[in-house]
């Protein structure tokens, strides 16, 4: 996939209205997961990506901060991410535990 004319989001995009959803690619563009959640926004937001599984059954959640993965929009308009990390090295990182929010 080629990432040279997608945009870049900047930290006022990093929202969970944006990034919910959006798929997250590895270092050989196969999409590794999704994201499942969103906590905080901007520069400081952190992002659960649900790692392997198909159709969200038996996939890993993991928590990562959104600044460390590439955000972008694609020419077509859709939200994705982009890392280095291969989906093993996400599924060796700690398993995400919901957070109780009142």
């Amino acid at each position: 996939m080629d990432h040279t004319n997608h945009v870049r989001l900047n930290d006022s995009e990093l929202t969970e209205a944006i990034l919910n959803g959006a798929p997250v690619y590895g270092p050989d563009d196969s999409q590794v997961g999704a994201i499942s959640e969103v906590y905080g926004s901007g520069a400081e937001a952190t992002v659960v990506v649900d790692v392997g599984g198909f159709l969200g059954i038996g996939a890993k959640p993991v928590e990562i901060r959104a600044k460390d993965l590439d955000l972008m929009r694609g020419e077509d308009g859709v939200v994705h991410g982009h890392t280095n990390w291969t989906k093993d090295q996400l599924k060796d990182l700690p398993e995400f535990t919901p957070r109780n929010i009142p």
